[in-house]
């Protein structure tokens, strides 16, 4: 295995960690929204109303950030 192709291969494999690092920044933004929606609820007494927003927001902008370095990193390899 020549040097060119050991470092692509750890070009790959950086792209699949980062990329993979998302899902944890998904869980992390959902239970941060979530929780700060349940407090924005109990202070205003609407619930599930903030609680779902935020979720569903933390949701799509991690998402739609994903989708966006994905695209990115295709270009690259």
């Amino acid at each position: 295995m020549t040097t060119q192709q050991k470092r692509q291969g750890h070009v790959e494999f950086t792209h699949i960690l980062v990329i993979s690092a998302w899902g944890f920044a998904i869980v992390i933004a959902s239970f941060i929204f979530l929780y700060l929606g349940y407090l924005l609820d109990q202070l205003f007494n609407t619930p599930p109303t903030f609680m779902l927003g935020l979720f569903f927001l933390a949701i799509v902008t991690c998402i739609w950030k994903l989708y966006q370095e994905a695209w990115i990193k295709r270009k690259d390899v």
